[in-house]
């Protein structure tokens, strides 16, 4: 899909990453072009699933949301109705804010915003812990943010 996009799109993709609150106009600016066919390219690359959303970037920390765990989880057994009933109740759950199917001893890893070490174990006890099909967790606590970044290199 990448070979679609050409140098300009491309750029239009780097600069929304920065600032997706910037107007057409002033996309237009940065990417020497007028308003109309940014605005054209924009619907296109929206059309087009390259821009899922645009989403505003919250400060955790102020929220009283700054306590982050990556929780990995072991499910019992792992088949395709079990696959689809977790996902589904893990979607529902505000305090996951990420969530991977992945490879390995586990088989998925939530990433979780709670205020403090003892709102993640009541969450654990009385959230994750009544999902039936759950076998096993791994709790990491981030003791600092080292690098977070919100974009794709492109």
């Amino acid at each position: 899909m990448i070979e679609q996009l050409n140098k300009t799109d491309l750029q239009i993709l780097r600069i929304l990453q920065e600032n997706s609150k910037l107007t057409t106009k002033e996309l237009a600016a940065r990417v020497s072009l007028s308003s109309t066919p940014v605005f054209e390219r924009l619907k296109r690359l929206e059309q087009q699933g390259y821009i899922k959303k645009y989403v505003a970037v919250l400060d955790a920390e102020k929220l009283n949301r700054g306590f982050v765990v990556f929780c990995s989880v072991k499910l019992r057994r792992m088949n395709k109705d079990i696959a689809i009933e977790f996902t589904e109740m893990i979607r529902k759950v505000p305090e996951v804010t990420e969530c991977y199917n992945v490879s390995g001893e586990m088989d998925y890893l939530l990433k979780i915003h709670a205020p403090n070490m003892k709102y993640y174990q009541e969450f654990l006890i009385n959230v994750l812990g009544t999902i039936d099909s759950l076998g096993s967790v791994q709790s990491s606590f981030v003791m600092h943010e080292v690098k977070h970044d919100y974009g794709i290199a492109l």
